[in-house]
């Protein structure tokens, strides 16, 4: 019997982010995200410990407003790899692949989105 063995997809969380390099693949998000406004996607400023789907002032899907989520490294590194993977019916389809590419957002995120 043969096994086969596919490494677990790279994860952001043990790279070291580089925020001023996170800031320039930021801009992609741009299209849909901001800092601080509300735009096709929620703003961003304050993400970093904030509970998933609860501005007030943005119409999130159902599934992320039930999704019971806080943003953290490891949140957003998963929801950056493949929203749809970690909430099915979530509006975003946008992902990252490379691992450091997510680094960097998320710690533009952290230092820069208070």
């Amino acid at each position: 019997m043969l096994a086969c063995a596919f490494p677990p997809p790279a994860s952001a969380g043990a790279l070291p982010g580089d925020a001023a390099r996170g800031e320039e693949i930021y801009q992609a998000c741009g299209d849909c995200h901001s800092l601080d406004k509300n735009d096709v996607g929620p703003r961003h400023r304050g993400v970093f410990g904030r509970k998933a789907g609860s501005l007030p002032d943005y119409s999130y899907s159902e599934a992320l407003k039930l999704a019971n989520i806080v943003w953290n490294e490891e949140t957003l590194d998963k929801w950056l790899t493949d929203p749809q993977a970690l909430v099915p019916g979530a509006k975003m389809f946008f992902h990252l692949a490379k691992p450091q590419d997510r680094a960097d957002v998320i710690a533009f995120l952290k230092e820069r989105a208070k």
